[in-house]
């Protein structure tokens, strides 16, 4: 029996039988298991790095159990195990939080003390798991060493349990509350609960890859599968689906797959290539986990901004300007760094000033890779490409033919190079500055046909904008007189590397996340190019604690 450890003990000397004392009551059993940091009921046992908040938590309410009254579950507890049952809606994996064991716990709580505590413990440390995770997310993005911080949104999950969650009449609204509040994120969340609906529908079938591509008008053997795909997905209306057996691709079918390469950053020329294939044949499940590490990553961003910012999206190659009530007010297309080398970072900084037909001062690691070896070839490369010599200080050394000893000088990293402004220069007539470690700003360029590639990491990890002049009107809204005429007229005049304050500073974020989610049910999937989706699953996959 489950209650065998209250037993009957006879004394040594005598034949009167005591009832042994159980080994503590409940608020010693809680703070040795709270003190050892560890308890093996738990799907991932070791909560260490929640240890000072359970502390201080029992510690505010003596150590007497939080979710129990006498050996019944409070309303809250019954309402937090559902919470954690239905944690894959919010993009969390409910056994995170112990979701399958909780029938069991409540039924063992009539047993012992011990399982009291066990359960007070257990329940508390998934709570505050829980709570943390879906205000801040699991990974510090820190770990990545991304420049995105969440220290200020931390919450003390002491006070939050004891004055938000135990007291709550409605803990689910509580829960809703620490949320993301953007309108983004909901859609996400929506997205996600379709998909792994779709996920479950979906039998799977890989659609053949021929070697050469089918155009509209061929024949297919495909045909059926991607019928019943893209009306599944939605890219193809009920009322317009091909006849029953037919192989031909075309009609709706080819609008149906325009519509599914608008999704997946791909041309929508109606051709099964082979990068559109590739998109076709991804399964279900891997779009849901898509959805679920961009959730992950909203999480990071905060909740109050300074002003409406700017966020750039490296995987989807897109820069979109909030106006005040966060809705989008400016988009365009971006080139972002190249996946193999000079990856954009992901950080986020304010932008205080842009310069019009500026200088570009060319980085010392592009100087020594690039610039010095062709001037090894030509010593008139530095003419030739409107650039100037200069000491560190800015002073023009020189601008024609180079010298062998300004090019040992160069060599050794003693003198700089940059570009003279002008049309051709590098960053355009434009470069919007928000100071950063990593020396990346967002600029325009002398070779706006790189815009219309679908795929766009060329730079060196710099951000090139589509529409520079309508973006630093709009940076510059809150100056009085710059307007985007203005804007042109400065980028066509005659002076250089002029310097505007702006009146207020504007957040920029530059992120990564390979699901995006629209106000009309369109979800739009793209490539993991700098691999941080792998390396983000890779790192939940271990499990708490997590970095």
């Amino acid at each position: 029996m489950a209650l065998a450890w209250m037993c009957l003990a006879l004394p040594s000397g005598g034949d009167s039988a005591t009832l042994s004392p159980p080994r503590g009551g409940v608020e010693t059993q809680i703070r040795e298991i709270v003190a050892a940091g560890k308890l093996e009921d738990l799907r991932w046992p070791d909560f260490s790095d929640y240890e000072n908040a359970l502390s201080e938590f029992y510690g505010l309410r003596k150590y007497g159990a939080a979710w129990t009254t006498g050996r019944e579950p409070s309303s809250q507890a019954v309402s937090m195990i559902g919470i954690f049952k239905d944690a894959w809606k919010r993009g969390l994996e409910p056994e995170d939080y112990d979701a399958s064991r909780w029938d069991d716990r409540l039924l063992s709580v009539h047993d012992a003390n011990t399982n009291v505590a066990r359960l007070d413990v257990a329940l508390t440390t998934c709570a505050m798991r829980f709570v943390s995770d879906l205000h801040i997310g699991r990974v510090n993005p820190r770990h990545f060493k991304f420049g995105l911080s969440v220290e200020h949104k931390k919450y003390d999950l002491a006070q939050f349990l004891q004055d938000r969650l135990l007291p709550a009449a409605d803990p689910v609204a509580v829960v809703d509350s620490v949320e993301p509040p953007f309108a983004g994120y909901r859609h996400t969340q929506a997205a996600l609960v379709r998909y792994k609906e779709l996920a479950a529908r979906d039998d799977g079938e890989q659609l053949p890859v021929p070697s050469k591509p089918v155009d509209p008008g061929q024949i297919y053997s495909g045909v059926p599968r991607l019928d019943r795909l893209l009306l599944l997905l939605g890219d193809l209306s009920p009322d317009l689906k091909s006849s029953e057996g037919s192989q031909l691709y075309e009609g709706a079918l080819v609008d149906g797959v325009k519509h599914f390469q608008r999704r997946h950053g791909l041309h929508d020329d109606g051709r099964l290539g082979k990068d559109t294939l590739k998109q076709l044949n991804v399964p279900l499940s891997a779009r849901v986990r898509q959805l679920q590490l961009a959730l992950e990553r909203w999480r990071w961003l905060p909740s109050e901004f300074s002003a409406p910012p700017i966020v750039v999206n490296v995987p989807d190659f897109h820069l979109r300007a909030m106006d005040d009530n966060y809705r989008v007010a400016l988009d365009m297309r971006v080139i972002v760094g190249k996946s193999m080398r000079t990856q954009t970072p992901v950080f986020s900084r304010e932008m205080s000033y842009v310069v019009l037909r500026p200088y570009w001062n060319v980085p010392p690691s592009i100087l020594r890779a690039e610039i010095v070896p062709a001037i090894k070839r030509d010593r008139h490369y530095i003419a030739k490409k409107r650039y100037e010599v200069t000491t560190n200080a800015g002073e023009v050394v020189a601008s024609d033919a180079i010298s062998n000893e300004v090019l040992a000088q160069l060599t050794a990293g003693q003198l700089a190079v940059r570009q003279k402004p002008g049309p051709t220069n590098a960053l355009g007539l434009i470069k919007l500055m928000f100071p950063n470690e990593f020396n990346v700003y967002l600029h325009s360029t002398p070779a706006p046909e790189l815009f219309s590639r679908a795929r766009r990491d060329f730079s060196h990890g710099c951000i090139r904008v589509e529409k520079p002049a309508e973006l630093t009107a709009w940076v510059l809204r809150n100056n009085p007189g710059w307007t985007i005429e203005r804007v042109k007229q400065a980028m066509e005049g005659s002076k250089d590397n002029l310097s505007v304050t702006l009146d207020r500073k504007v957040p920029v974020f530059i992120v990564y996340a390979t699901a995006l989610a629209y106000e009309n049910d369109e979800v739009h999937f793209y490539d993991d190019i700098y691999g941080h989706d792998l390396r983000l699953d890779q790192t939940l996959a271990k499990g708490y604690p997590y970095p």
